[in-house]
């Protein structure tokens, strides 16, 4: 995923900046509130979260919190020392999806990341309706869960499905190792790692599209779109 960093100290941007490439983030850093706005055109650029901080040189944050939601949706987490009720509601009412006060948790700051992502549309996700997804020529029914490709019905394991679904649901977002087992198995990373890459090589041969779930190496694995 694409995410624009606004931060005009160059260390905190640094060292968050290499944060978030470890976790398969491709960060651009905009150190003013313009640059932003700038990176932004045309609508939202691709970028997939915008994280704002508001301590910004020649702008308000929630000024540019205000443009940035009239130019694009793209989701806007915003990160500031402001941790009074009235600073956040502000800043939710022009528009941020989520709120993170300093000093936070990295590992909070990425759950949130995720989570504002998952409740935006992606461009390479078609929904036909009545819960059908269609990446080129891989169709998810979710409702029957059923899975075809090229017309051909695919015969998926309970986990199988349900671990293909997540990640399509979101293509191109990595989904941490842990986030998967947690969500797919319902329990705790420990022990459960290699029942996770054996589903992953199973969905692969199943699908004849080893191409389409991508290993991100030390963080987990994310859906590439046929064509992308």
């Amino acid at each position: 995923m694409r995410l624009l960093l606004v931060e005009d100290d160059n260390h905190v941007a640094a060292a968050l900046s290499a944060v978030l490439a470890r976790h398969g983030f491709d960060v651009t850093h905009a150190r003013s509130g313009e640059e932003a706005l700038q990176a932004l055109v045309p609508e939202g650029n691709g970028f997939g979260v915008v994280l704002l901080d508001l301590g910004l040189p020649d702008q308000d944050g929630y000024e540019v919190c205000g443009k940035i939601r009239k130019r694009t949706s793209t989701p806007v987490i915003m990160v500031t020392a402001r941790s009074d009720v009235r600073s956040r509601i502000h800043g939710l009412n022009l528009g941020a999806d989520d709120y993170v006060v300093k000093p936070y948790d990295t590992g909070e700051l990425l759950a949130r990341i995720h989570a504002v992502s998952r409740r935006t549309v992606q461009e390479d996700v078609t929904e036909e309706g009545d819960g059908v997804l269609r990446l080129g020529a891989v169709h998810i029914e979710l409702p029957t869960r059923q899975v075809s490709v090229g017309g051909s019905v695919v015969q998926l394991t309970r986990k199988e499905f349900d671990l293909l679904a997540l990640l399509a649901q979101r293509p191109g977002v990595v989904f941490r190792r842990e986030q998967i087992i947690s969500e797919v198995w319902r329990t705790s990373w420990e022990g459960t790692g290699r029942t996770l890459e054996v589903h992953v090589a199973s969905l692969r041969a199943k699908l004849r599209m080893p191409a389409l779930i991508e290993t991100v190496r030390g963080v987990g694995y994310r859906l590439v779109a046929p064509g992308a």
